[in-house]
């Protein structure tokens, strides 16, 4: 048995702390800063066992949680210069209302863009409606045949039928060569001359399907290492010979 294991994935890393915030309804004022570091690093190593590629700003913002968590850490505070304590985490609150707040807005004008899409002008009803009794009705069509209508309709399909003249007719012609017979052939002219040019096969018979079914003859000889084709000058100008077998060692 296999599981399946959704996770959702966020458009940036402030998009997920939003989540985390409001999924443990923190206090967004006063972020759990370890807590929402481990969480962050745990959703980013899921991201990795699933091989799913981790964006470098999610990175970036890990390395940043982990900065402020380590500030918070130290046993000095730092101060500003009224000598008041500077909170480590005072710009990551004051991006994430930023964000949220930016978040609030597109959604709010994804809704109305979703409304707006939805909505259809009204139009020229008089027009609609003429164009639409235009409109081929194949039920009402059908209600006009009757079976007077349908015999002449068949009665014309058999006269074009009865009309026509001969059917046509594929001879096929089984010709009197195989390439077995045609690689004894060969084997045969070779036997009496070292070299036989191609030549002197058309000679014997020049007919277009002997020469086409030695040809694929002396090829397949060719294959099997039984003939060497020994290449002329000019154009289709080629000895056949014998392959002589290698002596033993």
């Amino acid at each position: 048995m296999s599981f399946e294991i959704k996770i959702p994935l966020f458009e940036g890393p402030f998009d997920l702390m939003l989540f985390f915030i409001e999924r443990d309804e923190l206090d967004i004022y006063d972020i759990p800063i370890s807590k929402i570091t481990n969480d962050f690093l745990d959703y980013l190593h899921h991201l990795e066992q699933m091989e799913i590629e981790v964006a470098s700003e999610f990175i970036l913002f890990a390395a940043t949680l982990m900065k402020i968590k380590s500030r918070m850490l130290l046993p000095r505070p730092e101060l500003n210069e009224e000598g008041e304590e500077i909170d480590p985490r005072e710009e990551l609150i004051r991006n994430l209302l930023e964000y949220k707040k930016y978040k609030s807005v597109i959604q709010d004008l994804a809704s109305l863009e979703s409304d707006r899409q939805a909505k259809e002008k009204r139009g020229n009803i008089a027009a609609e409606l003429k164009s639409l009794h235009k409109i081929d009705d194949v039920d009402a069509e059908m209600q006009h045949v009757d079976l007077y209508k349908l015999l002449k309709v068949f009665q014309k399909c058999m006269a074009k039928m009865a009309a026509r003249s001969e059917e046509t007719k594929h001879t096929v012609i089984q010709y009197p060569y195989t390439i077995e017979q045609q690689k004894d052939f060969v084997l045969e002219k070779i036997s009496f001359k070292k070299q036989v040019p191609f030549s002197d096969f058309i000679e014997y018979k020049p007919d277009k399907i002997f020469v086409i079914y030695t040809f694929l003859a002396i090829l397949e000889l060719l294959q099997l290492s039984e003939v060497t084709i020994v290449i002329g000058e000019g154009y289709n100008n080629f000895w056949v010979e014998k392959t002589e077998p290698i002596a033993a060692a």
